[in-house]
């Protein structure tokens, strides 16, 4: 498959980019997806939730009133669930949410995200650029030459690159990450993927594996 690339105005340069059928023109797996996305939002989750139980609460233990003659239920303590500013019967509790995935599965899906892009003719080239100075101003240009200035753009680095990331980092719309970053849930929620030229090598030797 080849692609042309373009320049950050938007325009072909004459050049084309060779992007490999095994990682761009692949069958999709949807369950391989779907285990990737799954396992990326739960790995988000802090899993600190906690609230405090019966013998959590900071209060007295003397019995409240006697246990029979009252007319009423007997009860024991005032931290007792029922009364307010007692425990919480069954609250939450810190729990680890992570979840692990086989490298091959992960892989699979990455390609999988990646064919469905470029099927939709959703994935751009685009040659390296760097920016003088982090500024929005400069970053927005090149969304607009791209047509992406209304789009969620995901942009692919071959390297760190500072005052790029710098740019973008206020912009809700767009996201700015390396090779390294590249994950199955941030390709599918672009809507469309810009690869640095730099970053094609990087991507298909990872996912080729």
């Amino acid at each position: 498959m080849e692609v042309a690339v373009l320049d950050i105005n938007g325009k072909e340069t004459g050049r084309k980019a060779k992007l490999s059928d095994a990682v761009y023109a692949i069958e999709p797996n949807n369950h391989a997806v779907y285990l990737d996305v799954k396992r990326y939002l739960a790995n988000r989750r802090q899993g600190t939730h906690k609230s405090k139980e019966r013998g959590e609460i900071a209060g007295s233990t003397r019995k409240i009133k006697k246990q029979k003659g009252t007319g009423t239920a007997r009860a024991g303590s005032i931290k007792s669930p029922i009364f307010v500013g007692g425990g919480r019967i069954f609250g939450p509790r810190p729990k680890d949410y992570t979840q692990r995935l086989n490298k091959n599965v992960k892989r699979l899906a990455r390609k999988s995200a990646l064919s469905m892009k470029a099927k939709e003719e959703a994935i751009v080239v685009l040659e390296n650029f760097n920016l003088d100075a982090p500024k929005v101003k400069d970053f927005t240009s090149v969304l607009k030459a791209l047509g992406l200035e209304n789009k969620k753009s995901l942009f692919v680095l071959g390297e760190p690159n500072k005052n790029v990331y710098l740019s973008s980092r206020n912009l809700k719309t767009s996201e700015v990450v390396n090779v390294s970053e590249l994950s199955t849930y941030k390709i599918l929620n672009a809507s469309n993927v810009v690869l640095l030229e730099g970053a094609l090598e990087g991507i298909e030797s990872n996912l080729s594996k």
